[in-house]
């Protein structure tokens, strides 16, 4: 199967909801997707879930492949990559950030004081975002709040990926000032 059929199918995919189509690009890259996730160290369970993710992102995203910037072939394994980054992120465990947990009481409820302050906290970050303008606080929401990748905002925004970075860049360098020392 040539690249060029690859891009036609994604097409077909994207301007008619082409099931063949897709039937056709799942058998060929559903098992190359799991095999790079097995190489990357992704358990036999795991893998063949990134890879069944993987082939329903390129079904909902079809629309957004655009065979002038990259191959099919790159367009899919990047949908993957990010697909196990994300699933990696999520399963790791969160560990608490330093005094975050200093003020607990005996029966394991934050302190009034500690409640308070947090509550404080996030009235004041809420107020800072509402300070940025629209597009930083949008990049901001998604990058951070959705967690969604740089170039998945890229893309959702149809907005150059140094822009996004720059700007998101600009957004927290404004939260940091409107917060002071809590940045």
């Amino acid at each position: 199967m040539s690249v060029d059929s690859h891009s036609r199918l994604i097409r077909r995919i994207a301007e008619a909801a082409d099931r063949q189509a897709f039937a056709v690009l799942f058998t060929y890259f559903a098992p190359r997707v799991k095999t790079y996730m097995r190489r990357l160290g992704a358990a036999d369970r795991t893998a063949e879930d990134l890879a069944q993710e993987t082939m329903l992102a390129v079904w909902r995203k079809a629309a957004l492949f655009d065979p002038s910037r990259a191959a099919a072939s790159t367009w899919i394994f990047t949908i993957a990559r990010n697909l196990r980054f994300d699933a990696q992120r999520r399963s790791r465990p969160t560990e608490p950030l330093p005094g975050e947990y200093d003020q607990v009481t005996a029966d394991d409820r934050p302190a009034a004081d500690a409640l308070l302050a947090l509550a404080d906290r996030d009235e004041r970050l809420r107020l800072a975002l509402h300070r940025l303008p629209a597009t930083q606080a949008k990049l901001v929401q998604l990058a951070f709040f959705e967690d969604r990748p740089h170039r998945e905002i890229e893309r959702m925004l149809d907005m150059p990926l140094g822009t996004v970075k720059s700007r998101l860049r600009a957004a927290m360098h404004r939260l940091r000032a409107c917060l002071g020392d809590e940045a």
